[in-house]
Protein backbone atom coordinates (compact mmCIF):
# COMPACT_ATOMS: atom_id res chain seq x y z
CA UNK A 1 0.00 0.00 0.00
CA UNK A 2 1.35 3.41 -0.98
CA UNK A 3 0.73 6.29 1.42
CA UNK A 4 1.41 9.91 0.46
CA UNK A 5 1.42 12.68 3.07
CA UNK A 6 0.81 15.86 1.10
CA UNK A 7 1.47 18.52 3.75
CA UNK A 8 3.51 16.82 6.46
CA UNK A 9 5.08 20.13 7.44
CA UNK A 10 1.81 21.21 9.05
CA UNK A 11 2.14 18.38 11.56
CA UNK A 12 5.37 19.77 13.04
CA UNK A 13 9.01 18.88 12.48
CA UNK A 14 9.20 17.22 15.90
CA UNK A 15 6.60 14.55 15.04
CA UNK A 16 7.96 11.15 14.01
CA UNK A 17 5.90 9.90 11.06
CA UNK A 18 7.46 6.43 11.04
CA UNK A 19 4.26 4.79 12.38
CA UNK A 20 2.80 5.43 8.91
CA UNK A 21 5.68 3.51 7.37
CA UNK A 22 4.63 0.49 9.41
CA UNK A 23 1.35 0.26 7.48
CA UNK A 24 2.54 1.17 3.99
CA UNK A 25 5.17 2.63 1.70
CA UNK A 26 5.36 6.27 2.81
CA UNK A 27 6.20 9.34 0.75
CA UNK A 28 6.07 12.73 2.44
CA UNK A 29 5.94 16.29 1.16
CA UNK A 30 6.36 19.27 3.44
CA UNK A 31 3.69 21.15 1.50
CA UNK A 32 1.78 20.70 -1.75
CA UNK A 33 0.51 23.50 -3.96
CA UNK A 34 -2.94 22.89 -5.47
CA UNK A 35 -1.50 22.23 -8.93
CA UNK A 36 0.93 19.62 -7.55
CA UNK A 37 -1.59 17.42 -5.73
CA UNK A 38 -2.84 15.35 -8.67
CA UNK A 39 0.69 14.46 -9.81
CA UNK A 40 1.89 13.58 -6.32
CA UNK A 41 -1.18 11.41 -5.74
CA UNK A 42 -0.53 9.27 -8.81
CA UNK A 43 -0.17 5.66 -7.72
CA UNK A 44 -1.14 6.41 -4.12
CA UNK A 45 -3.70 4.30 -2.29
CA UNK A 46 -3.96 6.58 0.74
CA UNK A 47 -3.53 10.34 1.06
CA UNK A 48 -2.77 11.85 4.46
CA UNK A 49 -3.63 15.54 4.56
CA UNK A 50 -4.18 18.34 7.00
CA UNK A 51 -4.85 21.68 5.33
CA UNK A 52 -4.72 20.99 1.58
CA UNK A 53 -7.99 21.13 -0.33
CA UNK A 54 -9.23 18.00 -2.08
CA UNK A 55 -11.72 18.46 -4.89
CA UNK A 56 -12.14 17.90 -8.61
CA UNK A 57 -9.78 20.76 -9.45
CA UNK A 58 -6.92 19.64 -7.20
CA UNK A 59 -7.09 15.84 -7.38
CA UNK A 60 -8.89 15.18 -10.66
CA UNK A 61 -10.15 11.73 -11.50
CA UNK A 62 -7.55 9.86 -9.49
CA UNK A 63 -7.37 6.21 -10.61
CA UNK A 64 -5.76 4.80 -7.45
CA UNK A 65 -6.63 6.84 -4.35
CA UNK A 66 -9.03 4.86 -2.18
CA UNK A 67 -8.76 6.60 1.18
CA UNK A 68 -8.11 10.14 2.39
CA UNK A 69 -7.07 10.47 6.03
CA UNK A 70 -7.46 13.94 7.51
CA UNK A 71 -5.14 14.90 10.34
CA UNK A 72 -7.96 16.98 11.81
CA UNK A 73 -11.51 16.79 13.05
CA UNK A 74 -12.99 19.29 10.59
CA UNK A 75 -13.20 18.27 6.95
CA UNK A 76 -14.58 21.36 5.25
CA UNK A 77 -11.47 21.37 3.01
CA UNK A 78 -12.67 18.15 1.35
CA UNK A 79 -15.38 17.94 -1.29
CA UNK A 80 -17.26 14.90 0.00
CA UNK A 81 -19.60 14.85 -2.98
CA UNK A 82 -16.61 14.55 -5.29
CA UNK A 83 -15.07 11.81 -3.13
CA UNK A 84 -18.27 9.77 -3.06
CA UNK A 85 -18.63 10.06 -6.83
CA UNK A 86 -15.11 8.69 -7.29
CA UNK A 87 -15.31 5.94 -4.66
CA UNK A 88 -12.84 7.65 -2.32
CA UNK A 89 -13.36 7.02 1.38
CA UNK A 90 -12.66 9.79 3.89
CA UNK A 91 -11.72 9.40 7.56
CA UNK A 92 -11.13 12.14 10.10
CA UNK A 93 -9.80 12.17 13.67
CA UNK A 94 -12.13 13.30 16.43
CA UNK A 95 -11.26 14.25 19.98
CA UNK A 96 -7.48 14.21 19.73
CA UNK A 97 -7.02 17.97 20.29
CA UNK A 98 -9.61 18.59 23.00
CA UNK A 99 -7.13 19.31 25.80
CA UNK A 100 -4.82 21.28 23.55
CA UNK A 101 -7.50 23.65 22.21
CA UNK A 102 -9.10 24.05 25.63
CA UNK A 103 -5.71 24.93 27.12
CA UNK A 104 -5.04 27.64 24.53
CA UNK A 105 -8.58 29.01 24.82
CA UNK A 106 -8.26 29.37 28.58
CA UNK A 107 -4.75 30.82 28.24
CA UNK A 108 -6.02 33.46 25.80
CA UNK A 109 -8.86 34.44 28.13
CA UNK A 110 -6.59 34.69 31.16
CA UNK A 111 -3.95 36.66 29.29
CA UNK A 112 -6.48 39.10 27.82
CA UNK A 113 -8.27 39.54 31.16
CA UNK A 114 -5.05 39.96 33.15
CA UNK A 115 -2.96 41.90 30.56
CA UNK A 116 0.05 39.67 31.23
CA UNK A 117 2.01 40.69 28.09
CA UNK A 118 1.84 44.37 29.06
CA UNK A 119 2.99 43.72 32.63
CA UNK A 120 5.78 41.48 31.38
CA UNK A 121 6.88 44.12 28.87
CA UNK A 122 6.95 46.69 31.67
CA UNK A 123 9.63 44.63 33.39
CA UNK A 124 11.51 43.63 30.22
CA UNK A 125 11.74 47.23 29.02
CA UNK A 126 13.51 48.31 32.21
CA UNK A 127 10.66 50.64 33.14
CA UNK A 128 9.97 48.71 36.35
CA UNK A 129 13.57 48.91 37.60
CA UNK A 130 13.88 52.55 36.62
CA UNK A 131 10.51 53.61 38.00
CA UNK A 132 11.25 53.29 41.70
CA UNK A 133 7.78 51.94 42.57
CA UNK A 134 7.46 48.51 44.12
CA UNK A 135 4.46 47.66 41.98
CA UNK A 136 2.65 48.67 38.81
CA UNK A 137 -1.10 48.20 38.43
CA UNK A 138 -1.58 49.76 35.01
CA UNK A 139 -3.37 48.58 32.94
CA UNK A 140 -6.03 47.78 35.52
CA UNK A 141 -7.39 44.26 35.49
CA UNK A 142 -10.29 42.36 37.03
CA UNK A 143 -10.80 38.86 38.42
CA UNK A 144 -12.28 36.25 36.11
CA UNK A 145 -14.10 34.56 39.01
CA UNK A 146 -17.74 35.56 39.10
CA UNK A 147 -17.88 36.44 35.41
CA UNK A 148 -20.22 34.77 32.91
CA UNK A 149 -18.51 32.59 30.29
CA UNK A 150 -20.56 31.83 27.18
CA UNK A 151 -19.67 28.84 25.05
CA UNK A 152 -20.91 28.58 21.48
CA UNK A 153 -20.61 24.94 20.45
CA UNK A 154 -20.60 22.39 23.27
CA UNK A 155 -18.82 19.37 21.84
CA UNK A 156 -15.74 17.83 23.44
CA UNK A 157 -13.73 21.06 23.29
CA UNK A 158 -16.57 23.27 24.48
CA UNK A 159 -17.22 20.92 27.39
CA UNK A 160 -13.53 20.91 28.38
CA UNK A 161 -13.45 24.72 28.29
CA UNK A 162 -16.64 24.81 30.34
CA UNK A 163 -15.22 22.58 33.04
CA UNK A 164 -12.14 24.77 33.41
CA UNK A 165 -14.16 27.98 33.32
CA UNK A 166 -16.38 26.70 36.12
CA UNK A 167 -13.31 25.67 38.11
CA UNK A 168 -12.11 29.26 37.79
CA UNK A 169 -15.39 30.44 39.30
CA UNK A 170 -17.28 31.43 36.17
CA UNK A 171 -21.00 31.09 35.58
CA UNK A 172 -21.56 29.07 32.41
CA UNK A 173 -23.93 29.71 29.51
CA UNK A 174 -24.00 27.25 26.62
CA UNK A 175 -25.35 27.58 23.11
CA UNK A 176 -25.86 24.06 21.77
CA UNK A 177 -28.06 22.85 18.94
CA UNK A 178 -29.50 20.11 21.18
CA UNK A 179 -29.78 21.24 24.84
CA UNK A 180 -28.28 19.00 27.51
CA UNK A 181 -28.85 18.64 31.23
CA UNK A 182 -26.44 20.03 33.77
CA UNK A 183 -25.68 23.37 32.09
CA UNK A 184 -27.69 26.49 31.28
CA UNK A 185 -28.50 26.12 27.57
CA UNK A 186 -29.60 29.29 25.80
CA UNK A 187 -29.67 30.67 22.27
CA UNK A 188 -26.73 32.48 20.71
CA UNK A 189 -28.28 35.91 21.21
CA UNK A 190 -28.63 35.31 24.93
CA UNK A 191 -24.98 34.29 25.11
CA UNK A 192 -24.03 37.49 23.31
CA UNK A 193 -26.11 39.66 25.65
CA UNK A 194 -25.15 38.10 28.98
CA UNK A 195 -21.60 36.73 28.71
CA UNK A 196 -18.47 38.58 29.78
CA UNK A 197 -16.30 36.07 27.91
CA UNK A 198 -17.46 34.22 24.80
CA UNK A 199 -15.52 31.37 23.23
CA UNK A 200 -16.49 29.73 19.94
CA UNK A 201 -16.06 25.98 19.42
CA UNK A 202 -18.63 25.15 16.76
CA UNK A 203 -17.97 23.49 13.38
CA UNK A 204 -18.22 25.56 10.22
CA UNK A 205 -21.33 24.79 8.18
CA UNK A 206 -24.15 26.64 6.48
CA UNK A 207 -25.84 27.30 9.81
CA UNK A 208 -22.76 28.70 11.56
CA UNK A 209 -21.08 30.67 8.75
CA UNK A 210 -21.09 34.32 9.80
CA UNK A 211 -22.81 33.43 13.07
CA UNK A 212 -21.07 36.22 14.96
CA UNK A 213 -21.95 39.22 12.83
CA UNK A 214 -22.27 42.97 13.39
CA UNK A 215 -25.73 42.65 14.94
CA UNK A 216 -24.61 40.08 17.50
CA UNK A 217 -21.40 41.96 18.28
CA UNK A 218 -23.55 45.02 19.03
CA UNK A 219 -25.58 42.94 21.50
CA UNK A 220 -22.49 41.98 23.51
CA UNK A 221 -21.60 43.71 26.74
CA UNK A 222 -19.28 46.63 26.14
CA UNK A 223 -15.82 45.32 26.97
CA UNK A 224 -16.65 41.64 26.45
CA UNK A 225 -13.84 39.28 25.49
CA UNK A 226 -14.34 37.15 22.37
CA UNK A 227 -12.25 34.07 21.56
CA UNK A 228 -12.50 32.07 18.34
CA UNK A 229 -10.76 28.69 18.30
CA UNK A 230 -13.18 27.07 15.84
CA UNK A 231 -13.17 28.31 12.24
CA UNK A 232 -12.51 31.84 11.02
CA UNK A 233 -15.62 32.08 8.88
CA UNK A 234 -17.90 31.49 11.87
CA UNK A 235 -17.38 35.20 12.46
CA UNK A 236 -17.65 38.24 10.23
CA UNK A 237 -14.00 39.20 10.56
CA UNK A 238 -14.53 42.77 9.30
CA UNK A 239 -17.24 43.32 11.89
CA UNK A 240 -15.07 41.80 14.62
CA UNK A 241 -12.15 44.10 13.80
CA UNK A 242 -14.48 47.10 13.80
CA UNK A 243 -15.89 46.08 17.19
CA UNK A 244 -12.35 46.04 18.61
CA UNK A 245 -11.43 49.41 17.12
CA UNK A 246 -14.65 51.00 18.39
CA UNK A 247 -14.20 49.60 21.89
CA UNK A 248 -17.25 47.35 21.82
CA UNK A 249 -14.99 44.34 22.40
CA UNK A 250 -12.60 44.67 25.30
CA UNK A 251 -10.44 41.79 24.15
CA UNK A 252 -10.09 39.46 21.19
CA UNK A 253 -8.33 36.12 20.90
CA UNK A 254 -8.28 34.35 17.53
CA UNK A 255 -6.44 31.26 16.35
CA UNK A 256 -8.36 30.62 13.10
CA UNK A 257 -9.08 32.69 10.01
CA UNK A 258 -11.23 32.55 6.90
CA UNK A 259 -8.01 32.59 4.85
CA UNK A 260 -4.92 30.97 6.34
CA UNK A 261 -2.50 32.57 6.63
CA UNK A 262 -4.54 35.77 6.50
CA UNK A 263 -3.13 38.07 3.78
CA UNK A 264 -2.08 41.68 3.89
CA UNK A 265 -5.15 43.86 3.84
CA UNK A 266 -7.13 41.41 5.97
CA UNK A 267 -9.36 43.19 8.54
CA UNK A 268 -7.14 41.92 11.36
CA UNK A 269 -4.14 43.80 9.93
CA UNK A 270 -5.53 46.94 11.54
CA UNK A 271 -5.77 45.40 15.03
CA UNK A 272 -3.01 42.78 15.22
CA UNK A 273 -0.65 45.03 17.23
CA UNK A 274 -3.22 46.24 19.76
CA UNK A 275 -2.57 45.25 23.39
CA UNK A 276 -6.06 43.80 23.81
CA UNK A 277 -5.73 41.49 20.80
CA UNK A 278 -4.10 38.04 20.79
CA UNK A 279 -3.80 36.48 17.33
CA UNK A 280 -2.09 33.10 17.00
CA UNK A 281 -1.22 31.09 13.86
CA UNK A 282 -3.76 28.23 14.00
CA UNK A 283 -1.72 26.44 16.64
CA UNK A 284 -4.27 25.69 19.35
CA UNK A 285 -4.82 22.12 18.13
CA UNK A 286 -1.15 21.27 18.01
CA UNK A 287 0.30 20.39 21.41
CA UNK A 288 2.82 17.58 20.94
CA UNK A 289 0.65 15.08 22.78
CA UNK A 290 -2.33 15.97 20.60
CA UNK A 291 -0.37 15.43 17.40
CA UNK A 292 0.88 12.05 18.61
CA UNK A 293 -2.71 11.02 19.32
CA UNK A 294 -3.78 12.28 15.91
CA UNK A 295 -1.09 10.28 14.11
CA UNK A 296 -1.95 7.13 16.04
CA UNK A 297 -5.61 7.52 15.07
CA UNK A 298 -4.68 7.93 11.41
CA UNK A 299 -2.67 4.70 11.55
CA UNK A 300 -5.64 2.93 13.14
CA UNK A 301 -7.95 4.35 10.45
CA UNK A 302 -5.70 2.99 7.71
CA UNK A 303 -5.49 -0.42 9.36
CA UNK A 304 -9.25 -0.57 9.74
CA UNK A 305 -9.75 0.36 6.09
CA UNK A 306 -7.42 -2.38 4.87
CA UNK A 307 -9.40 -4.87 6.95
CA UNK A 308 -12.70 -3.76 5.48
CA UNK A 309 -13.83 -1.96 8.63
CA UNK A 310 -15.54 1.42 8.71
CA UNK A 311 -13.75 3.55 11.30
CA UNK A 312 -13.93 7.34 11.77
CA UNK A 313 -15.48 7.67 8.35
CA UNK A 314 -17.22 10.88 7.29
CA UNK A 315 -17.93 10.03 3.63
Amino acid sequence: MKIVALDAGTLGSDLDLSPLSAVGELTTYEASAPDAIALRALGADVLVINKVKINQNTLGASPTVRLICIAATGYDNIDLTYCRAHGICVANVAGYSTNSVAQVTIAMALSLYTHLPQFSDHVKSGAYSAGGAANCLTPFYREIAGKTWGIIGYGHIGQAVGRIAQALGCRLLVCKRTPVDGVMCVDVDTVCREADIISIHTPLNDATRGLINADRLAKMKKGAVLINAARGAVTDESAVAKAVLQGQLGGLGVDVYSAEPFPQGHPFDAIKDLPNVCLTPHMAWGAYEARVRCLDEIVQNIKAFTQGERRSRVD
